[in-house]
């Protein structure tokens, strides 16, 4: 007899802890700069914060079947299984009124909304993000298709 495989909802905050570690040493090494040790050693082990993920993109209500929102999507991984963070916002220029973090497997998912640091720290990547203008690029690639 197999033994049973945990849920993504048993999975989620194992999973999203070990990101949120990466993204807070991702950080705190672009902080220290290029020719830090800590910048070195990071980029050694995980990357650099610009490597860090597959893609940041906007995925236009109505992409999925009963997908009824559209949102920001910082893809980390895809497969078996993937995970990404998801900013929920008006527009290309206003701070998320949710950001959540989804674990993803066969056939199953658990999508939950950040909250304290956690949700803090992701707000930083965001405005990275919209500082380099990818969240309005994005937004328009999506609305064009």
């Amino acid at each position: 007899m197999s033994e049973k495989q945990p849920t993504c909802k048993e999975r989620w905050a194992h999973e999203k802890n070990e990101r949120i570690r990466d993204l807070r040493r991702l950080l705190k090494a672009a902080h220290a700069g290029e020719d830090s040790a800590l910048y070195k050693r990071t980029a050694e082990d995980i990357g650099t914060i610009y490597e860090y993920g597959l893609v940041f993109d906007y995925v236009a209500p109505g992409t999925f079947e009963k997908q009824l929102e559209g949102y920001w999507r910082y893809q980390l991984s895809w497969g078996g299984p993937s995970d990404e963070f998801r900013f929920y916002s008006s527009d290309p220029h206003s701070d998320p009124y949710r950001i959540t973090y989804v674990f993803l497997d066969w056939f199953d998912g658990y999508e939950r909304k950040l909250t304290g640091k956690d949700e803090a720290l992701l707000l930083e990547y965001w405005q990275d993000f919209e500082d380099m203008g990818v969240t309005q690029g994005e937004y328009e690639r999506a609305m064009e298709d």
